[in-house]
């Protein structure tokens, strides 16, 4: 029997039907995220909507919850949703329907909501039993001509009743109110935009049906969130996301400075960005004030009503407001970064991230589409009337003959038809007319109607005859709803304003995230590292594990950082904050930062802005490098210094202010003096040859200025220094071998 084969069964109907696994599970996970896509995640380009949004307002106007009507319980609501269109969670239903009336979610709510609908510090809203809601003005304005043939209904899930397979859309509602989703392989997220822009530039491209995005975007200048704040966005980075669709924006809170006498100051915050909890953003800056995180920030109150009002208290007066909030947008939800993926359902079918301009023309399509599909249902409703009123005047010209056939023939609709010529229609309609509204048939009403009703008709024609006329009435439209909601009324003003990121001083904004505090920072001989506490004078006193011994040690400040300087020419960066305290032997640099274990510590010292370093190998080859240079951005470190095995990184010193020459000495006690500027600067490489040796490689160098001549100490911390005419027979050229050491050099072989 092949494999293939299914087992027999004695009962029919029930033998195992063989099925490939990988197409099986190809077809329903592919049945799954279509599903996703066009049934939950993706908006419609059209009307900006998910399903459970149209839905929703789809109930509501079944309900006739106008914006002039009364509340209505969200349980009623939610109940109708679930049960005729939206067989999900009801508690999905309602979350849905309180974020529609949310203005700190959506900028134009499509629902009024009473009672507790949730707020900005993320508290939810109360049961649905407790709400109650309607429509607002955007939300009957998206169902404008529902009940006129304006779009295509569809069987709803049980086939029992229809719904609208998209709403007619008067109101630009996808770039207005914005929309976020995740489906299955793709997202979407839109911010906010003012409506009034975007008729603007609707009504420009009606004007210019290929205008550039460049245009589009002079009237969209960007996203209008409901909680205000200010977007410090470059504006060709604005540009670029309108062009390709995806991008995003940085956004600030709005915040102003507050005097509080004798030269006090506070910082007084008024908008959040968009989609950020209060409670969370303030509960998460005391986080950080409690770990000294923000040292410049002494204490954060919310003193929020209605309006946001969150008081930040600067540590001092002097502490500048600026810097303080740069500390504070780097490590806070204080600035955020809103993303735009404007990736859409295409004509409802087609999920494609389309860029501005195209939104706009969908947009356009579908509110023409929707005028021409009113207009013909306007035009069969008067070609209906008219027909009747052609019957009215006929029966009103023969009003006597009409009613002895009435009266007298057995079937009166056939006789009325043969006499007359009439229709149908006409037939009924005069069969069904009370003997009451015969005195109303008077021939100049009849005829004032029906003329009326020829030239409605007459204008209904040339309106579905002329695109440019369907255009104008298009851009009449928009206007109107420009007009509703212009930057002149209430809620059409726009919220968020625009700005350029002020130019701060990275290193004192960073400086200002610690607090400065005195420290001694000590290097032992093995690698190990500590920040001991205020400024230590006696090196001492310091305690070392058994072998191990003082490297070296100086004094720094908390806000400072270290540079530590290795054999393999590697420079790292440590924040002096980093360094484990006093207590105990500190930690091993190796925990620190990525070093190699084959290296060892050459030197530390505190990184000072525009200083230069000379740095030598133990061969002889060296050059001078800026500090700034050699600063690292990872654990990984800095290579400056090229060196191979033997040879190692041995010297690394400032070169003091002044300086012009230089005094090396070799293994071989010979030394040689030249001039600084035959050693090139260079930000990475192996160096020049400083000395020439037989045997052996450099022992130190020094740095000097020539005219106070040369100065090193003995065994004895004794200065000995010779002068400028003393020191000519070292005198030579860079890679020179150099004269043995003068008298009373010390047998170290070092200058200090």
């Amino acid at each position: 029997m092949s494999k293939n084969t299914p087992p027999p069964s004695d009962e029919p109907g029930k033998a195992i039907e063989p099925v490939d696994l990988k197409a099986a599970l190809e077809e329903r996970y592919l049945a799954y995220a279509l599903s996703t896509i066009m049934h939950r995640a993706l908006p419609d380009a059209r009307d900006g909507m998910k399903p459970v949004h149209r839905r929703i307002l789809y109930a509501m106007h079944q309900l006739k919850l106008n914006p002039n009507s009364a509340y209505k319980k969200c349980a009623k609501i939610v109940g109708d949703v679930m049960g005729n269109f939206h067989p999900h969670g009801d508690q999905a239903i309602y979350d849905a329907l309180v974020r529609l009336s949310q203005d700190f979610s959506v900028r134009y709510p499509l629902i009024d909501g009473q009672g507790n609908f949730g707020n900005i510090d993320g508290d939810n809203a109360a049961a649905y039993r407790y709400t109650e809601a309607r429509m607002t003005e955007v939300g009957t304005l998206l169902l404008e001509g529902l009940n006129e043939d304006a779009v295509d209904f569809r069987d709803n899930y049980n086939e029992e009743d229809k719904e609208p397979v998209v709403l007619p859309g008067a109101f630009p509602n996808l770039l207005a109110n914005g929309s976020a989703g995740i489906a299955v392989g793709m997202a979407t997220n839109i911010p906010p935009h003012n409506a009034a822009e975007l008729c603007d530039a609707a009504l420009h491209l009606i004007k210019f049906p290929n205008a550039g995005i460049e245009k589009l975007v002079e009237y969209v200048e960007g996203p209008d969130l409901p909680t205000g704040g200010t977007i410090v966005e470059p504006r060709a980075s604005i540009l670029e996301a309108y062009k390709t669709g995806r991008g995003g924006f940085r956004t600030r809170a709005r915040w102003h400075k507050e005097e509080t006498g004798r030269g006090g100051y506070v910082i007084v915050v008024t908008e959040i960005p968009y989609q950020v909890q209060k409670s969370r953003l303030i509960e998460k800056i005391a986080e950080l004030l409690i770990a000294k995180k923000i040292p410049l920030l002494e204490d954060i109150r919310d003193e929020s009503a209605e309006d946001v009002r969150i008081v930040l208290e600067p540590k001092s007066r002097s502490v500048d407001p600026e810097i303080l909030m740069e500390s504070l947008f780097k490590l806070t939800e204080l600035e955020t970064r809103i993303s735009l993926n404007m990736n859409v359902l295409s004509k409802g079918i087609t999920p494609k991230v389309m860029n501005l301009r195209e939104i706009l023309r969908e947009w356009l399509e579908h509110r023409r589409e929707v005028l021409i599909r009113r207009s013909r249902n306007r035009l069969g409703i008067i070609e209906r009337r008219l027909e009747i009123l052609s019957g009215f005047l006929i029966a009103y010209l023969n009003i006597d003959e009409v009613i002895r056939i009435v009266r007298f023939e057995d079937h009166p609709k056939a006789e009325l038809i043969k006499a007359f010529e009439l229709t149908e229609n006409q037939a009924d309609a005069i069969l069904n007319l009370r003997l009451r509204a015969l005195n109303k048939l008077e021939e100049v009403e009849i005829k004032k109607e029906f003329d009326a009703l020829t030239e409605e008709k007459n204008q209904i024609e040339a309106l579905l005859a002329s695109e440019d006329k369907q255009w104008d009435v298009i851009a009449f439209e928009i206007k109107d709803v420009k007009k509703k909601f212009g930057k002149d009324t209430e809620i059409g003003k726009r919220r968020t304003d625009f700005a350029e990121a002020k130019e701060i001083d990275l290193e004192a904004v960073q400086e200002a995230m610690i607090e400065k505090e005195p420290v001694t920072i000590v290097v032992s001989d093995k690698g190990w590292m500590r920040a001991m506490k205020g400024h230590v004078a006696d090196f001492s006193s310091f305690s070392f594990k058994e072998g191990d011994k003082l490297k070296t040690a100086f004094h720094a400040q908390t806000t400072d950082k270290i540079i530590v300087f290795t054999t393999a020419g590697k420079f790292y960066t440590i924040g002096a904050d980093r360094l484990p305290g006093g207590r105990g032997h500190g930690e091993p640099i190796r925990l620190i930062v990525d070093m190699d274990n084959d290296s060892d510590i050459v030197t530390a010292f505190v990184y000072k802005a525009g200083r230069k370093l000379f740095l030598a190998s133990s061969v002889g080859n060296g050059f001078v490098v800026g500090e700034s240079d050699v600063i690292a951005n990872t654990r990984k470190g800095k290579q400056v210094m090229n060196v191979k095995l033997p040879d190692e990184a041995l010297i690394c010193y400032p070169v003091p202010e002044g300086a012009d020459y230089v005094a090396s000495v070799g293994e071989n006690r010979k030394m040689l003096l030249f001039a600084l500027d035959q050693v090139p600067e260079m930000t990475r490489g192996k160096g020049v040859r400083i000395q020439k040796y037989k045997d052996g490689g450099i022992k130190d160098i020094t740095l000097f200025k020539l005219e106070d001549g040369l100065t090193w100490l003995d065994s004895s911390a004794r200065a000995h220094n010779r002068s400028k005419e003393e020191l000519i027979e070292y005198m030579g050229a860079r890679a020179g071998a150099g004269r043995m050491v003068p008298k009373g050099f010390p047998r170290s072989g070092k200058f200090s």
